[in-house]
């Protein structure tokens, strides 16, 4: 019997949960998740689940008002019978949280993972922020696959993009920008960053004069508030490189910081679909084929 997909993308949103469906040639559920006048939370599942294994396809940026209808459909589905529950969350959250860097603070990484670990039975997600764990078997206690989006990356760039020169913006994206320089076939350098704050950020540029042919490439994981990216862009314009195009896995674009990023001196901003955006340029449904 094939798998039973719940596609948990909210309407509206892009194409990616039913694009998996299709390729994964999964059965479609039939559920009902919605909210009472007083903002609690109505699950129902309308398909026969027992005895089957069942596909979560959720989109999970903003966790904090779609965990909880997750962990109810999650907790329905075992009442019902399932036999296997997998997560297929592209976007996987809380994971920045990875440390205690002052006193008292919640190490949220390690506490969602607890959390969903006790929900579902595997997990797939799509570049996770990796930086203090080597992997996610160091906080998820259920087995994980883990893929990257870098191959179809670096072939967006073969096709658009003349004589890249990649540049990762600070050390936590390094392996982004290594491993795609090297799918692409080009140079690639990792900048320096001193963060003072949440929105604020300094970039530390070295030599690249004997670059300035080549055009820039900024690519990073999550492109957030976006003050990095902008601040780097300003900063290669100053050494008198090209307009950089920016490319990031996750736009999560907090507040305006889309707005602030178009409004620099960008040429492009490009995003996977892991997160529904405007600026959605390469899908991520192929890496989903057969893992299932």
């Amino acid at each position: 019997m094939i798998p039973l997909a719940f596609n948990l993308f909210y309407a509206g949103e892009n194409s990616l949960g039913a694009n998996i469906i299709e390729k994964l040639n999964l059965e479609s559920a039939q559920f009902e998740i919605r909210q009472f006048p007083d903002g609690e939370s109505y699950v129902r599942v309308d398909s026969e689940v027992a005895n089957r294994k069942v596909i979560l396809i959720a989109n999970l940026h903003q966790p904090d008002h779609k965990f909880l209808c997750l962990a109810y459909l999650c907790e329905t589905l075992k009442e019902l019978g399932a036999a296997h529950i997998t997560l297929i969350s592209p976007y996987l959250p809380y994971m920045r949280q990875d440390i205690r860097f002052k006193p008292g603070e919640a190490v949220t990484s390690r506490i969602f993972a607890r959390y969903l670990s006790g929900l579902v039975d595997k997990l797939i997600t799509i570049d996770p922020h990796l930086h203090r764990y080597n992997s996610l078997d160091e906080i998820y206690s259920i087995p994980t696959t883990v893929l990257s989006a870098n191959r179809l990356i670096a072939d967006w760039i073969k096709q658009n993009v003349n004589a890249p020169l990649i540049i990762g913006p600070d050390s936590e994206s390094a392996q982004w920008a290594a491993e795609t320089a090297e799918l692409v076939g080009c140079p690639h350098l990792v900048l320096e960053k001193t963060r003072h704050g949440d929105r604020d950020v300094e970039i530390a540029m070295p030599d690249i004069s004997h670059l300035k042919d080549h055009s820039p490439v900024l690519v990073d994981d999550i492109i957030s508030t976006g003050r990095t990216m902008i601040q780097t862009a300003q900063e290669l314009r100053k050494l008198g490189l090209k307009t950089p195009t920016c490319i990031g896995v996750h736009a999560l674009f907090s507040d305006d910081a889309f707005c602030k990023m178009k409004d620099s001196n960008i040429m492009q901003i490009v995003t996977c679909d892991t997160i529904p955006h405007k600026t959605n340029g390469v899908s991520c449904s192929p890496l989903l084929e057969d893992l299932v």
